[in-house]
């Protein structure tokens, strides 16, 4: 079963859609199986990390910034060859298992739409089988 979600993203961030895709499982009926998160943008990504202190994030786009800092010999034409880099780092997709109705995560783990050429008005998919 798809699902569709839109986000509005007003700065580069890593957005928690850990509730979002509780949604998906639950809707979808699963009780046991796998969801997986996907996002279709080419500038923006999807990753489980640490959700219980905000500084993971902030020193997670630091070292992002850092390893891909903008740089003016890069080519592409849109100017944001770094956000590029970043989304493919990070990669596009995410798979969660499903087990009794619920995504299996660790006790600091939410699930990320990862931000990187805002602002934007994204969409991400939650497939559950």
């Amino acid at each position: 079963m798809n699902f569709e979600y839109r986000i509005s993203t007003p700065r580069e961030n890593f957005y928690d859609i850990t509730a979002q895709v509780r949604e998906a499982i639950a809707k979808s009926g699963v009780k046991d199986g796998m969801a997986v998160v996907y996002c279709p943008h080419t500038t923006a990504g999807i990753t489980i990390n640490e959700n219980a202190d905000p500084d993971v994030v902030l020193d997670m786009l630091l070292g992002l910034d850092r390893a891909f800092p903008d740089r003016p010999e890069f080519r592409h034409g849109e100017g944001n060859s770094a956000a590029h880099l970043k989304a493919g780092t990070v990669g596009s997709s995410a798979v969660v298992i499903v087990s009794d109705g619920k995504p299996v995560l660790g006790t600091w783990q939410g699930i990320y739409f990862c931000e990187f050429d805002p602002p934007r008005s994204r969409k991400f998919y939650v497939k559950v089988i």
